[in-house]
């Protein structure tokens, strides 16, 4: 299709005839014989074109051509008007109406406008999908921050699923930011102006689950003197997330999948079902199929929770994005307390960067915590002020920076650091730099 155009004229036989010919132009066309109706099939992301007669009973073309207008400034309107109505059309002109075209018109005068028109149409939609792709873009680099390729490709993944209502299963170490994954598929959906409800499986005690999940009513069982709406129902528009979801007991696994298969719940103590809307985002460290197989887990209920996954990498394997998160946080710290934070040295930086993170962005987070309240340096055992000491990390530095620059290309490495390639690989292994971590997403391990 060359594109969309709505058609208003009161007169049955003109729509008639404007639609067999735009349609011939593989346009697809709506007819209307009213700008009320017109105005029912308008808004601001509406790709196509309208095309509208001046002259009609109740509002006219040029009053449905303000409030289009008004809806949205870069929307063409073509008015077409009749023998001796130029002076309408100059009015049409000044108020905002691409173009005027002057009964009895020919279809080639018609299709020559609406062409013009669609092919500006579509300029501004794919310039306003642009720049909402950006400003997503730098909202959610502001959200989870990271240089490596790995993580560029986790939030352009994030972008994607969002924009979606499937259920999300996210992976990853303990640590490494699986809420705030889960926040940021909710932030940048469209429930994003709906709850976020958050629920941690392993906290809480397998007698409670029934009521802080599904809600109860009042005198349900002893102690509850009033109704409770569960997380679910909270969560009704929006988003549930289900961390560490390996913990969920079976018999509320049972519960739950009926909710996501019958989209309803029953409060306890309760003969009503409650309609629910929402999408699940479930978070686990141990391999969901491993917990089927072992009889913890339902399989049923991981297909349902795992329509699409998500892999979050550890921080060891994502170091160039370490000084960069040490650095945030730090600044985070020192200025929530409202004090001038130590500059890093070199030697605790290389102490960073050579570190595993066993406890990934979470310890990492407590690390520049300490450093910026001055309670610890984050190298324990090192002399940071020794010569030694910064010598080393100087030449961590230097090797970082041209694996980085590189893209872990170890040829280019060679030459800027004019090492020969034994002496290069046994500095790497000794600062614990490895060549992976600086590869494109997707790239062999080709030189």
């Amino acid at each position: 299709m060359d594109g969309q155009v709505i058609f208003v004229d009161d007169e049955a036989a003109i729509r008639e005839a404007v639609q067999q010919w735009l349609e011939l132009s593989d346009f697809s066309v709506r007819t209307c014989a009213s700008a009320q109706q017109a105005l029912a099939l308008l808004d601001r992301d509406f790709p196509g074109v309208l095309v509208s007669d001046v002259r009609m009973p109740g509002t006219d073309g040029l009053q449905l051509l303000e409030q289009v207008l008004a809806l949205d400034r870069d929307l063409p309107v073509i008015m077409v008007t009749g023998h001796g109505d130029v002076p309408m059309a100059v009015q049409a002109l000044s108020l905002g109406a691409y173009d005027f075209i002057e009964k009895p018109f020919s279809p080639e005068r018609l299709l020559d406008s609406v062409r013009r028109a669609q092919d500006k149409r579509r300029l501004v939609c794919e310039n306003r999908q642009l720049r909402q792709q950006f400003a997503l873009k730098d909202h959610i680099e502001a959200q989870l921050l990271g240089v490596s390729p790995s993580m560029e490709n986790l939030r352009r993944q994030i972008l994607e699923l969002a924009r979606t209502s499937v259920n999300v299963l996210i992976r990853g170490d303990t640590g490494s930011g699986k809420e705030q994954v889960a926040r940021c598929l909710h932030d940048f959906s469209p429930r994003a102006a709906k709850p976020f409800v958050a629920v941690n499986c392993a906290a809480i005690p397998e007698h409670l689950f029934e009521s802080e999940l599904f809600g109860h009513e009042s005198g349900a069982f002893t102690g509850a003197q009033a109704k409770r709406v569960g997380r679910i129902e909270h969560a009704d528009g929006g988003t549930l997330f289900l961390d560490e979801v390996e913990s969920l007991p079976l018999a509320q696994q049972v519960k739950l999948l009926r909710v996501l298969q019958e989209k309803t719940l029953d409060r306890l103590g309760s003969n009503h079902s409650i309609k629910v809307d929402l999408r699940v985002i479930s978070a686990s460290k141990p391999d969901l199929l491993d917990e089927v197989r072992s009889g913890r887990f339902r399989e049923d209920l991981l297909y349902r929770l795992n329509v699409a996954s998500v892999q979050i990498p550890p921080l060891r394997e994502r170091r160039e994005d370490i000084p960069l998160l040490f650095e945030h946080f730090v600044e985070q710290t020192a200025r929530s307390h409202e004090r001038e934070a130590a500059p890093l040295l070199p030697s605790e930086l290389a102490w960073l960067l050579g570190h595993d993170w066993p406890g990934n962005v979470r310890e990492l987070i407590n690390a520049a915590q300490r450093h910026a309240l001055g309670l610890s340096a984050p190298v324990p055992g090192v002399d940071a002020q020794s010569l030694a000491g910064q010598m080393e990390a100087f030449e961590a530095q230097c090797l970082h920076n041209a694996l980085l620059r590189s893209q872990g290309n170890i040829a280019e490495v060679m030459a800027l650091l004019q090492l020969p390639r034994r002496t290069l690989n046994e500095k790497m292994q000794r600062h614990g730099l490895q060549r992976s971590t600086y590869r494109p997403a997707g790239s062999g391990d080709e030189e």
